[in-house]
């Protein structure tokens, strides 16, 4: 079988199951990492998420390293996370864990560590991995061995370190999984908390019958907003496929922007540890840069995408990272996704306030937003440099941004457009002081991207 070269992406493989991506390429592809990480004999963890060829690529994976010299530690299934969390915390050489995030049941794939969890991605050796895998020519002169491992219970504890779950009081909470590998974490880890929790859709089905497993979509929270308002709950909270994204939804049912999210938990960090340096991504409102800088904070913008976000988390020594789509990261957590950090830090403030949710997060929303909206364009290079030589400003010289796309910050407004990692489109956002500006300027800049 010839290897579809379009399974590597950006920051992970990824393709459908079988047509795109099957067991032949799955041994490859472990053959390769193996190879690529330039050590005997490693130890590598290997997690899986609850799709229906999970097991079955596993094992096509395991078996190219362990050909390769690999010792391969199975954890069992697992969020991605909670692989980040054992690769770093037990010091293993690397770790794979096998899903397709947030995509539907026909797709599968693998996310890539090497040591401390540090992300494998297109700029740090997956397009070297494709290019092994692509040779096919492996040579190894040991064979490693596979093993088990019960990391589900220490990551519990490791998550609830720091935080006094008697003081937090009697909320209810509704959790969606959406039938996907985050349920195997509750009701564990709120069982020593306050807190009720309803939880919808728990049970594991990689066929995802419910919905899609993406918050990020509004149909997709549709049942835990219903579910929110009727059992009159303080909030809802939404896992993607992996787990590693989470999404909020307020006791009226209404879906809590991520980086609504990153503001408050930047007001609530740097109060306990002023001076702390806090990330955000280019499509943040400026918001979470006014509250970083008000509470004596360091804000530093940074491009979309997990691996970007750990590597200038890493460099600067930064605290924490919060992106629109859900991604929260902490240093405390190897500078990885740390979601059930923020929802316990969210579950002591609320205690603290006594205010319900939608109340402690209203005064982060003082700026209107068009949304991310998309466009097909033929050029998507030579319209970045159209908007770059004439910004649509009406004469005011905006602050120009090409870290990720192009952003122009004016007065009263900015716009970002980016294009996709993955399609030819563009991706707008404009954001502003009041809605009739931003309802303007995306009629403006709507009309310049249709051409």
């Amino acid at each position: 079988m010839k290897i579809n070269p379009n399974i590597f992406k950006a920051y992970d493989i990824r393709g459908v199951y079988p047509e795109e991506l099957d067991e032949e390429a799955a041994y490859l592809i472990g053959r390769a990492y193996i190879q690529f990480l330039k050590k005997k004999n490693p130890k590598i963890v290997v997690g899986q998420d609850n799709r229906l060829s999970s097991p079955s690529l596993f094992n096509a994976l395991t078996l190219g390293m362990i050909e390769q010299g690999a010792n391969v530690i199975d954890i069992g299934l697992s969020t991605s996370p909670l692989l980040y969390w054992a690769c770093a915390f037990l010091e293993f050489d690397g770790g794979i864990n096998i899903t397709a995030s947030h995509n539907g049941a026909q797709y599968n794939g693998f996310k890539m560590e090497r040591e401390r969890a540090i992300p494998i991605s297109e700029n740090s050796g997956m397009k070297e991995i494709r290019k092994l895998v692509m040779e096919g020519k492996f040579k190894s002169e040991t064979r490693g061995e596979i093993t088990k491992k019960e990391v589900l219970k220490e990551y519990i504890q490791f998550n609830l370190q720091g935080f006094d779950l008697k003081k937090i009081r009697p909320l209810e909470i509704v959790v969606d999984t959406a039938n996907a590998v985050t349920g195997i974490l509750f009701p564990e880890i709120f069982q020593n908390a306050n807190c009720q929790t309803y939880h919808i859709f728990s049970e594991l089905d990689g066929r995802f019958l419910n919905h899609q497993p993406d918050p990020l979509k509004k149909e997709n929270l549709r049942a835990l907003s219903i579910t929110v308002r009727s059992r009159k709950a303080d909030f809802g909270i939404g896992f993607d496929g992996d787990g590693d994204r989470v999404i909020f939804v307020d006791e009226k049912g209404e879906s809590v922007e991520g980086d609504t999210i990153t503001a408050l938990m930047a007001e609530i960090i740097l109060k306990e540890k002023p001076g702390e340096k806090i990330i955000y991504d280019v499509r943040s409102s400026n918001v979470v840069k006014e509250t970083i800088e008000r509470e004596a904070g360091k804000a530093l913008i940074e491009r979309i995408g997990h691996s970007y976000i750990k590597e200038r988390m890493r460099k600067e020594n930064a605290i924490f990272a919060g992106e629109m789509s859900g991604h929260y990261y902490h240093r405390d957590h190897f500078f990885c996704e740390c979601p059930f950090f923020v929802i316990f830090k969210i579950l002591e403030k609320m205690s603290q306030d006594l205010k319900p949710f939608s109340e402690m997060i209203s005064p982060f929303k003082k700026y209107f937003s068009s949304g991310e909206i998309n466009f097909k364009v033929k050029d998507k290079e030579i319209m970045l440099k159209g908007l770059e030589k004439n910004p649509p400003g009406g004469g005011e010289k905006g602050k120009i941004l090409k870290m990720d796309g192009l952003r122009i910050d004016f007065k009263d407004w900015w716009f970002l457009v980016r294009p996709s990692n993955t399609e030819p489109l563009l991706r707008l956002v404009i954001e502003g002081k009041s809605r009739e500006l931003v309802e303007e300027k995306t009629h403006l800049l709507s009309d310049i991207l249709n051409g």
